[in-house]
């Protein structure tokens, strides 16, 4: 079966399939920090995250023939990111709000002026949020889930999703103006 994605890496992939470790640490290398900051902003603890890598490479590289190139590899390894880093979630025992109130139709931007702030700031601020909120504006914001995506992924509804969004965004900018990161006309 041909690829539907193509893959820059599929070299290092299909070597990866014959077992080649030395191809599994290429591809670990490649995909490591972008899948770390992946699991850290859902789990917020720089320990859990390193375990879920674990994990979710390990799950990669035992699932590997399953990969279709249906779409890019980091695509695929970063669905397994999420998943594992969910399963952390869970196992902590933190709870999606289900929340049944009127959203606005029109959503306001998040932040006034993007030359007015400092990314690293921003990061504190977010692993700040409760750990619902912070799941829902990451999968939302940094990994581009709509909000029916995020509402099938946990196992919430399409309005919990939206007000969890809405309350982690307000959260977002009280923190930000308590730390005077922004400037709010």
């Amino acid at each position: 079966m041909e690829a539907l994605y193509p893959n820059i890496h599929q070299e290092i992939i299909d070597r990866c399939r014959e077992g080649d470790q030395q191809a599994q640490f290429q591809l670990y290398r490649l995909y490591y920090k972008p899948m770390y900051n992946i699991s850290l902003h859902m789990v917020n603890n720089a320990t859990d995250a390193e375990d879920v890598m674990q994990e979710a490479f390990l799950n990669a590289f035992t699932k590997i023939d399953t990969y279709e190139g249906k779409v890019s590899f980091g695509a695929w390894l970063r669905k397994i990111v999420i998943n594992k880093s969910l399963d952390l979630l869970k196992k902590r025992k933190v709870k999606f709000e289900e929340i049944n109130e009127k959203i606005p139709d029109e959503e306001e931007p998040l932040f006034m002026d993007a030359s007015d702030f400092d990314i690293n700031r921003l990061k504190k601020a977010i692993m700040q949020l409760p750990d619902g909120y912070r799941v829902v504006l990451t999968l939302y914001l940094l990994e581009g889930y709509d909000h029916e995506e995020i509402s099938q992924i946990l196992g919430i509804s399409n309005v919990s999703s939206r007000s969890q969004f809405m309350r982690a965004k307000v959260k977002l900018r009280e923190l930000l103006q308590r730390d005077q990161v922004f400037s709010f006309n």
